[in-house]
């Protein structure tokens, strides 16, 4: 019930999103060629279809997959609702200007099309703050309203109010709070709202009109578990389970269905679909292939005639680093440190803020990322990709495997020039467990959570750190 509720007031959401918007391509575009005709190059003679066209199949394509984050809709706050629009008019604005790029169509306004979708932005990020409670409130009020009763223990108390709060805009009533056991004789009931025990569901169900039994939390016997469904589906009652295996393992745990078997993984993989990293390969070229063209080779002679100076020895600095299944490649970055002879202790030492061996434009080259500009050449021959974890020496590598839990898990990807900790601000030297533990976290999340809109974001937060470097970067 409580899926198929989310789901559709997701759906629901996007499509009167969708009409919205699609109303207010016409709308403006009328209002344009009657009031602002001699501003903006538009008259009844321009073909707008197309353009209505791309907008909508725009639209649908940003909103693919809406119902998974139907649950988080109703409590979108200002960063969330804005994140969100911004990914839709990005994708409508890609469309656009291809179908534009693709028919060299020179009658249509670019002041048009830029300022509407500029004005898509602001209302869609409007209505996905007002919209969702509103339409919630409508569909799932008072007449939809289910009751509930929650069978949990008293620990569970303060993250079960969280989680209902959450749930109540879909109609979800709790009325009441069941135990396992019974209560012993004078004792204080462990939950405020306590009704009784499982034993009691029978009576409790029909005396409350309850249509939904959350089990919170199973006891380690089979039989109360099965008994008290059996009650649940004798008196109508839907039965909602929670799975616990994610504090029973300490991990997040995924749900997933493999030839009709239902198994739990650790990690939920978008880039395992063909079509996913297909569409992230074209982003990593698309990027790649300008850079390698066009900025590299300058700025490869920039920085020869620099290190002639201050510091002659060759330009790149080639080492071995662990790939995509800990597969073996050369990344090459700008060398930035004086020849030295060959050390392996010297060259696990990670660099510090004043570090002796960088010399003085190396510096300047670190502190801005611009040596990392080579492995562009690595993306584009495939052996890294523009977002991903980033790679690190070989005996490091080894030495965080030792240190931090679930590390390897990092190879399950191609490794990036930049990657989601490092868009975060966490760069330089790791001297502690902890700034191990939150890099390792956030490439994690980057492998479960991966969107060609998170590669954007990541990219273009980078970017901006190559202009104002945070302090961590030396």
């Amino acid at each position: 019930m409580l899926l198929n509720r989310h789901r559709g007031l997701a759906e629901l959401h996007h499509a009167v999103a969708l009409l919205l918007v699609g109303l207010f391509f016409w709308v403006y575009a009328q209002f344009t060629i009657l009031f602002l005709s001699e501003i903006v190059r538009l008259t009844p003679e321009t073909v707008l279809m197309p353009y209505f066209v791309s907008v909508v199949l725009g639209l649908m394509l940003a909103g693919r997959g809406a119902g998974a984050r139907g649950w988080r809709l109703p409590e979108f706050g200002a960063g969330d609702a804005l994140a969100l629009a911004t990914r839709q008019v990005g994708v409508v604005a890609l469309v656009v200007f291809a179908m534009m790029f693709a028919t060299q169509d020179r009658s249509i306004s670019r002041l048009f099309l830029g300022t509407f979708l500029v004005f898509t932005w602001a209302g869609l990020a409007v209505l996905h703050v007002v919209l969702p409670r509103r339409l919630a409130s409508l569909v799932f009020g008072r007449g939809a309203r289910v009751p509930a009763l929650v069978l949990a223990r008293s620990a569970s108390m303060p993250a079960i109010e969280r989680w209902l709060a959450g749930r109540r805009h879909v109609g979800l009533d709790v009325t009441g709070f069941v135990s396992w056991d019974p209560l012993p004789q004078g004792s204080t009931p462990p939950l405020r709202g306590w009704l009784g025990s499982a034993a009691e569901l029978g009576e409790l169900i029909p005396r409350g009109r309850v249509g939904q039994v959350i089990f919170w939390e199973l006891p380690d016997e089979a039989e109360p578990v099965r008994r008290a469904v059996e009650v649940c589906q004798a008196q109508g009652a839907r039965v909602l389970l929670r799975q616990s295996i994610d504090e029973r393992l300490g991990h997040r745990a995924v749900s997933v269905e493999v030839g009709g078997q239902h198994y739990f993984t650790l990690h939920d993989e978008p880039l395992e679909e063909p079509l996913n990293r297909a569409l992230k390969r074209l982003f990593d070229l698309a990027l790649a292939l300008p850079v390698v063209v066009l900025v590299l080779p300058p700025l490869a002679l920039v920085v020869w005639l620099v290190q002639r100076r201050q510091s002659p020895g060759p330009l790149l600095h080639v080492r071995a680093r662990a790939g995509e299944q800990r597969q073996s490649f050369a990344m090459l970055k700008f060398r930035t440190m004086h020849v030295a002879p060959a050390d392996e202790r010297a060259e696990v030492r990670q660099a510090t803020a004043d570090d002796a061996r960088v010399y003085p434009f190396g510096r300047f080259l670190r502190r801005h990322s611009l040596d990392e500009f080579p492995q562009f050449w690595n993306v584009l021959i495939g052996d890294m990709s523009i977002v991903g974890p980033r790679p690190v020496m070989p005996l490091l590598d080894e030495e965080f495997e030792r240190r931090a839990r679930a590390y390897r898990t990092r190879h399950f990807v191609k490794p990036g020039i930049t990657g989601l900790a490092q868009s975060e601000g966490f760069r330089g030297e790791i001297t502690t467990p902890e700034q191990l533990d939150e890099r390792v976290r956030r490439d994690l999340q980057y492998i479960a959570e991966w969107s060609i809109w998170l590669d954007v974001q990541i990219t273009l937060r980078t970017l901006r750190q190559v202009f104002a470097p945070p302090k961590s970067a030396y």
